[in-house]
């Protein structure tokens, strides 16, 4: 097996691993097993980092830099958000995404440099102009963020003190994504494009679901 089918394997793999937890998790919480699936949300979130970072891959120096830049911009405006009730709003983390420091679940620094990174990879194979390629992947994340927003707290992710996700929450987001987002194109690093949409839309697919449904 040559190199390149190695990578497709490898590809192939993660796609299926992507879309088997996604279904599984839809059907099994609609089914009646709630309570076992969302205790694994942890586990799903770090699964689908994971695949993305063997299939990009992110191995230079720049990469690993860049994915840490991510994960420590998106937490620290987590943590202003939490602890001041600016940028987003106020709003606070319920207990199903893992270990906390100060207040702010790891996993959301994580979820951050994920979708940071899986936005960038799809716009760059779409978009040739890099400020509309950096508008763009800003656009994608605050799709995905409107139809987590209504799901969040059906799975003890975060509760907002007015009951729902202000205005003021999409225009931060898109705020902070577009810098993250310039800061990917300015790098000139390759995503990968396959991989990140099975991740994006499956992501998608999942919280459009549950924005809807509300028999759990």
């Amino acid at each position: 097996m040559n190199l390149l089918s190695t990578y497709r394997a490898k590809e192939l793999c993660s796609i299926f691993l992507v879309w088997l937890f996604t279904v599984s998790g839809i059907i099994g919480m609609s089914v009646g097993y709630y309570e076992w699936f969302i205790m694994k949300t942890p586990l799903n979130l770090m699964l689908l980092f994971t695949l993305l970072l063997i299939n990009f891959p992110i191995c230079s120096a720049r990469s690993i830099s860049l994915t840490i830049f991510f994960f420590l911009t998106g937490f620290a405006a987590e943590w202003v958000g939490v602890h001041y009730g600016l940028l987003f709003g106020a709003y606070h983390y319920g207990d199903n995404l893992g270990y906390k420091v100060d207040g702010i679940p790891l996993l959301i620094g994580i979820n951050w440099a994920l979708l940071t990174l899986s936005t960038a990879a799809i716009s760059q194979h779409y978009v040739s102009n890099k400020w509309l390629r950096a508008a763009f992947g800003a656009f994608l994340m605050i799709a995905l963020d409107f139809f987590i927003e209504p799901a969040a707290p059906l799975f003890d992710f975060w509760y907002w003190d007015i009951g729902h996700a202000p205005v003021q929450n999409f225009v931060a987001w898109f705020g902070i994504a577009f810098v993250l987002h310039t800061v990917y194109v300015k790098s000139n690093i390759i995503g990968m494009f396959r991989i990140s949409a099975h991740v994006f839309l499956a992501q998608l697919v999942f919280f459009i679901y549950f924005s809807f449904y509300h028999g759990i």
